[in-house]
């Protein structure tokens, strides 16, 4: 199933308030879009998000939604698995623990044991303590969505809009916005900001429609950056992971040449470029929890505790889809992140 509004009114049978967060204004705020679920209450988020003996997949057919409040760790050093774009101060935050979405390929399945969603419902205290890290890292390179999907839940939560504004006022702070969705339109009533980048992740038709399951449409995608495009904003459009699919080399030549047919190259503030990489960890959990995705079952190497494809092939790979992103996108526009330094 593919579907561009994900989160309806009955998507979460039961919701989570832990006690901390049960007198936010937020939470009131997010409980009132789901007025059939039941509300449960408890003491940390932990006692129904970390236990270990979850079905993570089987989570997934019906996820529940916790509030919680985060107490610490509001901003973590970028890792070597995440492009920085040559930014030296480089960080991310978890607004929300876990994504909407079930890819196939994704490294949360092997990081949580639970596939429920955290939605830490004091982003105030997120934007504060990054206005206390500004003032000591300049300028700052932030991802707010990188291990969810905010663009997704930006009609229940509304954290784009709120780290939007916070941007326009910051212009030293320059913000990342990673998605899947096609919910631009949720955001497409604010003035775009030079220092906010809607990063959006396109694959092929095939790996969508077998490796993304519940993510809009590669042609759905392409209409909300068009959209975005033409409304001023800064668009990266992030071609990651790159797949061992069958045939790749003409998957993913095709489908270049599709997404170039639909979004005009010269508009991009850049195309970036990632192979499959997991963290070892990670990655033996997800093998175990996706027995049914043949994805894990490729020949890999091990590198400084990653999981990738075998060098020469993640080589081959970055040369096929970088000629043929030439045709269409100036080099300097191309930026690569290898599983491994070349």
């Amino acid at each position: 199933m593919h579907s561009n509004n994900f989160i309806s009114p009955k998507r979460f049978s039961h919701i989570y308030v832990e006690d901390s967060a049960k007198d936010h204004p937020k939470t009131s705020e997010i409980l009132s879009k789901f007025p059939e679920s039941v509300t449960i209450p408890i003491d940390s988020y932990k006692e129904v998000f970390n236990p270990s003996s979850q079905n993570f997949q089987a989570q997934k057919r019906s996820p529940k939604l916790i509030l919680a409040k985060r107490k610490e760790q509001f901003l973590y050093s970028g890792s070597g698995v995440a492009p920085d774009f040559g930014y030296k101060f480089f960080y991310y935050n978890a607004l929300v623990l876990n994504c909407p979405y079930n890819c196939s390929y994704c490294y949360l399945q092997g990081m949580y044991s639970s596939a429920n969603l955290v939605v830490f419902v004091n982003n105030e205290e997120y934007i504060r303590k990054t206005e206390e890290q500004l003032k000591l890292s300049n300028p700052l390179y932030l991802c707010i969505s990188y291990d969810t999907d905010l663009l997704a839940l930006e009609n229940t939560l509304g954290y784009c809009k709120e780290w939007i504004l916070f941007a326009n006022s910051n212009p030293d702070l320059i913000v990342e916005i990673r998605t899947k969705s096609a919910n631009f339109k949720s955001i497409s009533d604010l003035k775009p900001t030079s220092n906010v980048i809607l990063a959006w992740t396109l694959s092929p038709d095939c790996v969508v429609e077998e490796h993304e399951p519940l993510t809009p449409r590669l042609s759905s995608r392409l209409k909300n950056i068009r959209d975005a495009l033409n409304a001023g904003w800064q668009v990266r459009i992030c071609i990651d992971p790159i797949l061992n699919v069958p045939n790749w080399k003409s998957v993913y030549s095709e489908s270049i040449r599709k997404i170039f047919e639909e979004i005009p190259g010269e508009k991009l503030r850049e195309v970036s470029l990632g192979s499959f990489r997991m963290n070892s960890d990670y990655f033996k959990n997800s093998k175990k929890r996706r027995p049914d995705s043949y994805l894990f079952y490729l020949p890999m190497s091990t590198r400084e505790g990653v999981k990738s494809y075998p060098e020469e092939l993640e080589k081959k790979m970055f040369a096929v889809v970088q000629k043929e992103l030439e045709n269409f996108v100036p080099p300097e526009k191309i930026h690569k992140l290898p599983a491994s330094s070349e």
